[in-house]
């Protein structure tokens, strides 16, 4: 039976995979949260409280190991890496960190793990305060990758959707929809790759017994334009979307990116993995969402 640690595990994706987990019968599952709010989960899960910003309570979690696999989901700076490194180096047999499509720039080309390499990037240290979100999470990956001694596989994804989405970033543009506001899009042709909360959690699983190590993009198949996630909610709603180039930024839509970002998951695939088609499930969210 694995030992497997889920550090984050109490909403979205995280917590499909606590449920994910659980649900085999085959594995012994720690969920370490804040401790704010009680998570109920089915199947056998234990529950213990942790700081992640303090190396301490970081360093007793992983001594009540050693753990099989470590999913890390809350690692946002590179002194978290770095105090990860040091607590669960002997304590850990393979450790995945959630990353982010967010450490590409924007280029010509389907995004491919060489286009950011954090084994040569230059390494600085600092908590979360002194980075924005995609800096830090660079860093994040440089740490791991250049000063950790155990196997590190960070996986990269773009933008994740479900009926779960705290952020509710699809949701906005269902609603503008239907309640017939404006949505500023700089750019309605522009493709964007896009994951399900469901197939993220499916895919860390795999990440857990797989081999890979270093970075790796997880992506549903293919990629769809702004312009077409609108027509979709249009003929969901049966509403026609008011949008604009620019518009105050309350409205502008959370999706509004200047050109194609896209991901290449060829590396994924060739260990094995298969998504699923954005084209296929994209529609059927949305209209879920619009029918609630």
């Amino acid at each position: 039976m694995s030992k497997i640690l889920v550090l984050g595990g109490s909403r979205y994706f995280g917590k499909r995979l606590v449920q994910l987990l659980a649900s085999e019968g085959q594995h012994q599952v720690t969920v370490a949260t804040r401790g704010l709010t009680k998570v109920e989960f089915a199947g056998e899960v234990h529950q213990v409280v942790l700081d992640r910003s303090d190396e301490t309570s970081l360093r007793e979690v992983a001594q009540s190991g050693p753990w099989d696999i470590v999913y890390d989901n809350i690692c946002y700076s590179p002194n978290e890496a770095l105090a990860a490194v040091h607590a669960f180096e002997g304590h850990v047999g393979r450790y995945i960190v959630t990353s982010s499509a967010s450490v590409y720039d924007f280029l010509d080309h389907p995004l491919v793990e060489s286009d950011f390499d954090p084994y040569q990037y230059e390494l600085k240290m600092g908590d979360r305060d002194a980075f924005g979100y995609a800096e830090g999470k660079r860093l994040v990956e440089t740490v791991f990758m250049q000063k950790a001694n155990f196997p590190v596989c960070a996986m990269r994804i773009p933008i994740v959707l479900g009926p779960d989405d705290y952020t509710r970033r699809l949701h906005f543009h269902i609603e503008h929809v239907k309640q017939g506001l404006k949505i500023g899009i700089p750019n309605p042709e522009a493709a964007i790759s896009f994951i399900t909360s469901g197939e993220v959690a499916s895919f860390m699983k795999w990440l857990g017994t797989s081999s890979i190590t270093g970075p790796v993009n997880g992506s549903s198949d293919g990629a769809v334009t702004i312009g077409q996630i609108i027509k979709m909610i249009e003929k969901a709603s049966g509403n026609e979307a008011r949008i604009l180039s620019e518009t105050e930024e309350e409205h502008m839509s959370p999706f509004g990116i200047p050109t194609s970002w896209t991901m290449d998951t060829s590396r994924a695939k060739a260990a094995g993995y298969s998504f699923h088609s954005v084209q296929e499930w994209l529609p059927e969210l949305i209209h879920d969402i619009e029918g609630t």
